[in-house]
């Protein structure tokens, strides 16, 4: 399964433009804003899990974090990101990977999630992030994660998600996870379209 969602997104970033996708963001404020009000110390790590083509590694090296991390499973998303970062690439860490199947080496202070849980619609996918999660922080790590609300797609990029209001979330992460915050988003495509997200900000017990 692995090998074929892997061929699915590096199709994707290899025919489509970054600034194209529904998920485009030209500045990933609801991620900043969710960070700044964490309130992280300077020295905080932090992995965005699916980061692909975003800007937000972008943002987060122009403030100065020391320590950050990357995984997407399609490795033309984060060649366009090492790309744009061009000298400032060797200060963040790449990693291509499938979440589900990938087996963190070390713990992260903050964990960012823009749109990656929601595709998992199978049980075993979703142990199999929770898995990752567990062994990827530590007791008081911060978890961002954004999935599609009730009323958002039903559909991304021709596959299925699981969609989200923050109790759902909150089922699938408190035995381990405290929820300290949640919004709506609504975001506004290329397009023009509108997409409906549901934000949680746990905190790790």
């Amino acid at each position: 399964m692995t090998d074929a969602k892997r061929e699915h997104w590096d199709e994707v970033y290899r025919t489509k433009a970054p600034e194209s996708v529904s998920w485009y963001q030209p500045t990933p404020e609801p991620s900043l804003r969710a960070l700044d009000e964490l309130r992280l110390p300077v020295t905080a790590s932090l992995i965005d899990v699916g980061g692909g083509a975003s800007s937000l590694v972008d943002r987060l090296v122009e403030r100065g974090w020391p320590d950050l991390t990357v995984l997407d499973i399609a490795a033309p998303a984060l060649d366009l990101a090492k790309a744009r970062l061009g000298d400032e690439t060797a200060r963040v860490a790449w990693v291509i990977d499938d979440v589900t199947a990938w087996r963190p080496e070390r713990q992260y202070d903050a964990w960012h999630d823009r749109a990656v849980f929601h595709f998992l619609t199978e049980p075993e996918q979703r142990l199999a992030y929770r898995r990752a999660l567990e062994t990827g922080t530590a007791p008081g790590s911060a978890v961002i994660i954004a999935t599609f609300a009730p009323d958002g797609p039903e559909r991304c990029s021709g596959l299925p998600v699981q969609r989200y209001d923050a109790a759902a979330l909150v089922r699938e992460f408190s035995s381990v996870f405290a929820l300290e915050r949640d919004w709506r988003e609504e975001h506004t495509t290329p397009n023009g379209g509108r997409q409906s997200f549901q934000w949680c900000v746990f905190r790790r017990r």
